[in-house]
């Protein structure tokens, strides 16, 4: 059942109390930066530098790369070709790659989490080399991936790639779901994520608000969690096809709107106006489809859809 959390409230740092010193900052005696330049060296890269991170103390190495051995983890979103085109123009007119890469090894591998679209505009560009810095913590990209802000997701691109993370994380065994929801950030992102996996045509941003209400985080194995992702998305897809239904009765009845679907989602949601803060996701779901079987297309008029207003649920 899914509860809604308070929010904490962020405890005010003293100005300059926080981090390391300029002269700290540079001081970067741990065995892993030795450790690392040797295996960027042998993988026939270069460490042009390394120092402390000023806020977390952590090492971190500026590197430079054979471009072709740096991949973006596999469980991120793909690139969005419009955007590596537009990254691509700035390159060159600028003649200057100026936003390295954060970059972690990780089984003799050099995955980038948070720069995909600047790794594939340096390659279509010919590049040789691509520099980054170099995070000796693998389990770190995970935390990095929920703070990417190259180009802000949409709901589909968003889902897809948590639920990849929750694969990836499984496999590692990870510990419970709920444990990550900082990387997670969102608990429908999971459900939505292995609903897309199955249908990439999926208007998810329709049920994303329902879902924010019914679907939270769950205390069991990742791996048991991804199981169970997979169920609920079921539901989420049974519910898609009895909406879709309606709405195709509705285009054959002669009302044409861009706002049918979510016309129709709200119609069948239970819980539009319920104040509660606590719902149950199957008891939710197993209303919405019956509701959707059931819906009377000959009692919606042209004015009704009208009447919703807003802008359609984004999906590109």
């Amino acid at each position: 059942m899914a509860k809604k959390k308070k929010a904490t409230r962020r405890k005010k740092a003293d100005a300059k109390s926080v981090g390391l010193t300029t002269a700290e900052v540079r001081a970067t005696d741990d065995p892993r930066v030795r450790e690392l330049t040797a295996r960027v060296e042998d993988d026939g890269g270069a460490v042009l530098g390394s120092y402390c991170d000023p806020f977390g103390g952590t090492p971190v190495l500026l590197v430079a790369l054979p471009i072709d051995a740096v991949e973006p983890t596999p469980y991120q979103r793909d690139p969005s070709e419009p955007h590596v085109k537009r990254l691509m123009t700035v390159i060159e007119k600028v003649g200057r790659f100026l936003d390295p890469l954060v970059i972690v090894r990780d089984s003799d591998r050099y995955w980038t989490p948070n720069g995909n679209h600047r790794l594939q505009a340096m390659r279509k560009l010919g590049a040789k080399t691509i520099t980054g810095l170099l995070v000796p913590d693998p389990d770190v990209a995970f935390k990095i991936l929920a703070l990417n802000t190259e180009k802000a997701h949409n709901v589909k691109e968003k889902s897809l790639e948590t639920i990849r993370m929750a694969r990836a994380l499984a496999e590692r065994g990870a510990g419970r779901e709920i444990d990550h929801a900082f990387e997670f950030e969102e608990a429908p992102y999971l459900t939505l994520g292995a609903a897309y996996e199955q249908r990439r045509s999926l208007g998810g941003g329709g049920y994303h608000s329902v879902l924010r209400r019914i679907d939270d985080f769950l205390e069991e194995s990742l791996t048991k969690a991804v199981r169970e992702r997979e169920r609920r998305a079921a539901k989420v897809l049974k519910l898609d096809d009895a909406i879709s239904r309606v709405v195709a009765a509705l285009k054959e009845k002669g009302l044409t709107s861009p706002y049918l679907r979510p016309f129709v989602i709200a119609r069948v949601n239970p819980i539009r106006f319920s104040k509660s803060t606590e719902f149950d996701f199957d008891e939710v779901m197993d209303k919405m489809i019956a509701a959707a079987n059931k819906f009377n297309v000959d009692r919606v008029r042209q004015e009704d859809v009208a009447k919703i207003g807003g802008a359609p649920p984004e999906e590109a």
